[in-house]
């Protein structure tokens, strides 16, 4: 991991934030989450989260599989996912009835893997193993949301922000959220690139002026002179970062990069919720 001012040869700035920072640590503790729900950190890593030889089971099977990909009117360069993602089935500020049809065909092709694990069960397990009542998958109208997908964003992602109480009218789950982080574990990773980003900058009206037509993604300009974060991943590393910071993910070099991945909630209530 490696901190500076600014990428892609945008302006820099001499400022510093002691606590835009990565931990990095041996689990997921309490204090840990609480720091950064509380901002105290910008991300959290755990090296090894996952061993190797479970991460290499999972990597075979879904190499064995064809990838769909996400909307591609809107998300562009293209980025693979294996699974059902939300993204694709907001409508008019909430979610279309098609998202809970495709969640049915979601679950059969992951239990067709024939997996001899649950890898999103165990991810969340890890995540919530020191906090109190653990991590849960998220519900909307009492009906369970999708608990993962595994992407491949080869050519990146583009710079963006995840909000669910800006992107969803009312409140996307059944509890109200009041913070909420991303998830990502790692199963295969490039010899070079595929680096995670992430910018000391959060959504202003005035950034809509650099939003890409008919896009998730803005213009990196958005953030330029913005402290940065870079963040290189490995096998079997879990990441947990704070994903209403502007982030991006860089184009891939010389191999695969596939992760698991999910959104995680803070609910009022103190519980950790998911959904994907």
């Amino acid at each position: 991991m490696t901190s500076g001012k600014s990428t892609q040869g945008l302006s820099p700035t001499t400022s510093h934030d002691p606590f835009f920072r990565a931990a990095t640590a041996p689990a997921f503790t309490h204090d840990l989450l609480a720091g950064l729900a509380a901002g105290r950190y910008a991300a959290v890593r755990v090296p090894g989260f996952l061993p190797r030889e479970r991460c290499d089971e999972v990597l075979a099977a879904l190499e064995a599989r064809a990838f769909d990909s996400y909307g591609r009117a809107r998300v562009q360069p293209p980025v693979m996912r294996f699974g059902v993602g939300i993204s694709d089935h907001m409508a008019d500020g909430g979610v279309s009835e098609s998202y809970w049809k495709a969640l049915e065909g979601h679950h059969e092709v992951w239990q067709g893997l024939g997996l001899s694990f649950d890898p999103f069960h165990v991810c969340r397990e890890g995540l919530g193993a020191h906090w109190p009542g653990g991590v849960a998958v998220g519900r909307r109208g009492g009906r369970q949301l999708g608990d993962g997908v595994a992407r491949e964003p080869n050519q990146g992602f583009q710079v963006h922000f995840d909000d669910a109480l800006r992107e969803y009218a009312g409140d996307l789950l059944d509890e109200p959220l009041v913070g909420q982080f991303a998830f990502n574990l790692y199963l295969s990773v490039p010899p070079s690139g595929g680096e995670t980003v992430l910018w000391r900058h959060r959504w202003q009206p005035e950034d809509e002026a650099y939003r890409l037509p008919a896009s998730y993604g803005y213009d990196e300009a958005v953030v330029r002179g913005a402290e940065f974060l870079e963040i290189t991943p490995q096998v079997g590393e879990a990441l947990l970062i704070d994903p209403r910071y502007f982030h991006a993910v860089r184009p891939s070099r010389g191999a695969r990069r596939i992760a698991l991945g999910f959104a995680v909630g803070l609910a009022a209530s103190g519980q950790l919720l998911t959904w994907a």
